[in-house]
């Protein structure tokens, strides 16, 4: 008979975060990974980088292998206690500046676009109304 899972708090988790001491939260499960530093094939960066948090959509949006999960049991420690964890957080744009369409560069250049024919016409109007005065 199995024994009850040992229950880990967040924050107990979260201080394991280091290259010689890291533990991850995949799925409710909390993992020593410590071991498998040296050997997983994203680096030891990659496991760091998700220490912390819960690590379980990193881990699902790798797309892992069945040999790769199975290989996980080697390393669970317990349960996460899910009281512990903190409130996911709504994410919140950054604030940007007013949009004015009046000075973008793409403005401009639809002024130029507009002005520089017409320019280009009034001066040929000029140009004709002169050689013709000369020629009468």
């Amino acid at each position: 008979m199995a024994s009850d899972p040992k229950f880990h708090s967040f924050e107990d988790v979260a201080a394991h975060n280091k290259p010689k001491d890291c533990w991850l939260i995949i799925s409710g499960k909390v993992y020593d990974v410590t071991a498998f530093m040296e050997d997983h094939p994203g680096g030891d960066e990659v496991l760091l980088s998700a220490t912390g948090k819960d690590a379980t959509d990193d881990f699902e949006d790798v797309g892992h292998s069945d040999s790769a999960r199975d290989l996980m049991a080697k390393y669970y420690t317990g349960e996460i206690d899910s009281t512990t964890l903190p409130l996911k957080r709504a994410y919140v744009p950054p604030k940007q500046a007013n949009y004015n369409p009046d000075k973008t560069p793409e403005f401009v250049v639809k002024i130029l676009q507009f002005l520089v024919p017409l320019m280009i016409l009034a001066l040929a109007f000029v140009v004709r109304r002169y050689t013709k005065e000369k020629a009468d």
